[in-house]
């Protein structure tokens, strides 16, 4: 796999850049199954693309301080989450940013904070919100409940997963249910290592829960563990397909994007990249941590989007039919600074993405930080 270099680009929130950068793909050799129960290098190439949007990102809000996870609602608006001030807000399709209320217990260091928010199947009825946060001693998920007018009283908290490991860094923090109806919860090793392969420890894993907080049926080893083996898993989104993709923070070299599938073991620490090792599950794709350091992750128009922190980017991977992952193209580089969080629009004609200058290691600008809309069709 070569890592990509930099284009020179155009400045301007409103423009497209203009040139993308073609890259080998390092996908399987054999396409991965589907996950069931989900309805689941030499030197650098330079090909210029078109980028295949149909329009422009435009920016929906600003002023906003590391805008981490977004949830939509059934009237196109967006439930957010802020690292920092551990506020959650509700965001209209028209950019109306509303401050909903703010998370109790919530201890913003390193890269912990107020982290991802997910609604279930029956929120319309019951107002349920899910989010994960990083307290003084430990990584949790807890139920909130809305009130009628839509507010949240961050106080009144349900226990749904607690004791999740929480470190300076590798945090992990996106939560996403499911077509299963399940909970996905993506946890990172918080710099330990090797619990990454303990089975008995919640870190460096992704978990599969029900709405209270017990291991989901069929989970491969009857415990709320998904997968392991994985180091910083930020990014969960599901193909037409049904199937299960994560993007995750390599160590120095490779950021990965792995197909999941129950039981699966994803090498770390003893594994950084497709070494083809036996045992553990090689990346799909892979890509330069320069270049990428992959949060969020969507799927939109026949393609995988991924955000990319330090490779401030947008990197979109067309998926094919069986489970390969085409070439992919990077998108605004160096226009936006650090992309955090990728999410489609229910009716996916759009995306919505974050930036994360305000995270302590960006340059942030003086409408930072933002949510941007991409229209794609």
């Amino acid at each position: 796999m070569r890592p990509l270099t930099s284009l020179p680009f155009r400045t301007g929130a409103a423009l497209l850049l203009a040139g993308v950068l073609a890259v080998t793909t390092a996908c399987a050799g054999a396409a991965p199954a589907s996950a069931p129960g989900a309805t689941a290098s030499t030197g650098p190439s330079a090909v210029p693309q078109s980028a295949p949007a149909a329009g422009q990102p435009r920016v929906l809000a600003s002023g906003l301080e590391v805008p981490w996870g977004i949830a939509f609602l059934p009237d196109g608006a967006a439930l957010v989450t802020e690292r920092i001030s551990a506020t959650i807000s509700r965001v209209a399709a028209d950019g109306t940013v509303t401050r909903l209320g703010t998370v109790e217990g919530v201890t913003p260091t390193g890269e912990g904070g107020l982290l991802g928010i997910a609604l279930p199947p029956d929120h319309p009825t019951d107002r349920g919100v899910y989010v994960m946060y990083t307290t003084s001693d430990d990584n949790r998920v807890v139920r909130l409940t809305a009130n009628p007018d839509g507010t949240i009283d961050g106080s009144r908290q349900q226990e749904i997963v607690t004791g999740i490991p929480k470190g300076g860094n590798h945090d992990g923090g996106r939560l996403q249910f499911g077509p299963d109806g399940f909970l996905y919860v993506a946890t990172g090793e918080a710099g330990r290592g090797e619990p990454a392969q303990d089975r008995d420890d919640l870190g460096g894993k992704i978990l599969r829960l029900t709405e209270d907080g017990q291991p989901a049926p069929g989970n491969p080893f009857g415990t709320a563990v998904y997968t392991l083996g994985h180091r910083n898993p930020q990014g969960l989104a599901w193909d037409p397909a049904g199937r299960l993709w994560s993007a995750e923070f390599g160590q120095n070299t490779w950021d990965e994007i792995n197909l999941v599938m129950p039981g699966a073991n994803y090498g770390w620490p003893e594994v950084e990249g497709r070494e083809g090792r036996d045992g553990f599950v090689d990346p799909v794709a892979q890509q330069g941590t320069d270049d990428a350091s992959w949060s969020g992750l969507a799927y939109a128009d026949g393609a995988l989007y991924a955000g990319a922190l330090q490779g401030e980017r947008l990197f979109r991977y067309p998926v094919n039919p069986d489970g390969s992952l085409g070439e992919p193209q990077a998108l605004f580089t160096g226009t936006y600074g650090r992309i955090r969080t990728v999410v489609a629009a229910p009716d996916g004609r759009s995306l919505w993405f974050t930036t994360s200058n305000r995270d302590g290691r960006g340059d942030p600008g003086p409408d930072d930080d933002r949510i941007l809309v991409l229209p794609l069709v």
